[in-house]
């Protein structure tokens, strides 16, 4: 894990992505796709840490908001803070929880159905069966 690279402006976990090596991460400008991301130009124009702290997060259009697990996250950071999601996510790994597959960009959190089991999954780990 790489703390320094921290969360994305959407609320991805730079720190922990299977593309970390490749990457200084979004708020490091690091990202190869900043020129067209929306999160990242808009939250640079607006001076904002993160989707997270807009007024317009729960309505905005940003297609990647849209994607269940980037917004799970960004609404978790909302109510915990981002050091809470970096904390739950390195115990969550630690513990068996995948972030991405190899050679993917999904992982366990994307297989979830809504906000609320993705931050169950965060702030518990994995449901017993």
């Amino acid at each position: 894990m790489d703390k320094k690279k921290g969360i994305a402006y959407c609320g991805l976990a730079c720190c922990i992505c299977s593309q970390r090596d490749e990457c200084a991460g979004c708020r490091n400008e690091g990202c190869q796709n900043k020129e067209w991301c929306k999160s990242f130009n808009c939250c640079k124009e607006k001076c904002l840490k993160g989707c997270w702290e807009c007024p317009e997060f729960e309505t905005c259009d940003n297609f990647m908001l849209k994607k269940i697990k980037i917004h799970a996250f960004a609404k978790f950071i909302a109510q915990y803070g981002e050091e809470k999601l970096i904390e739950c996510l390195v115990r969550n790994e630690k513990n068996g929880i995948v972030y991405h597959y190899e050679g993917e960009i999904t992982g366990d959190y994307d297989k979830l159905k809504n906000d609320e089991e993705i931050s169950d999954m965060l702030l518990n780990g994995k449901a017993q069966k």
